[in-house]
């Protein structure tokens, strides 16, 4: 029984964390997953006000005049820009603008997103996504101290 379950552990311990997660950070609210081909965050920034969504991948992003998100599911929708930026080590691509209604939409409504630039598509899982997204969505209208 006590190899079973440290077996278990191990798994646990080893698999990648695939919930989505909302919170609270240096005063800014944030939305955290970390899938099996990328990590996503989204923050929004009160004092700016900003939202900026940040996808991670293990190998760099191709460069690209176009970001897009495909959103599949009940709400099913596409959205892109060509205001997007990689960081230094082309590993992360990020997008940042005022409103994110429907990034958030597409989050929280859906069962699946695809992240594409350039001839790159990253699937994102949404199981789970609803609730933190809805409670991302409480703290960025928690009123501030």
């Amino acid at each position: 029984m006590g190899r079973i379950f440290a077996i278990a552990t191990l798994f646990l311990i080893a698999g990648p964390a695939q919930a989505w997660q909302a919170g609270l950070e240096d005063g800014l609210c944030t939305l955290d997953h970390s899938g099996a081909e990328a990590e996503v965050r989204l923050t929004y920034d009160p004092s700016l006000p900003e939202y900026t969504i940040a996808i991670r991948l293990a190998a760099p992003w191709p460069e690209a005049g176009i970001f897009a998100m495909r959103f599949e599911g009940p709400r099913p929708n596409t959205i892109s820009t060509a205001r997007h930026v990689l960081s230094s080590d082309g590993r992360t691509l990020s997008v940042s603008d005022r409103g994110f209604g429907n990034v958030l939409d597409g989050l929280e409504f859906n069962a699946m997103a695809l992240a594409a630039s350039g001839e790159r598509a990253v699937p994102i899982d949404l199981e789970g996504a609803a609730p933190e997204v809805a409670a991302f969505r409480a703290c960025i209208t928690a009123p501030t101290a």
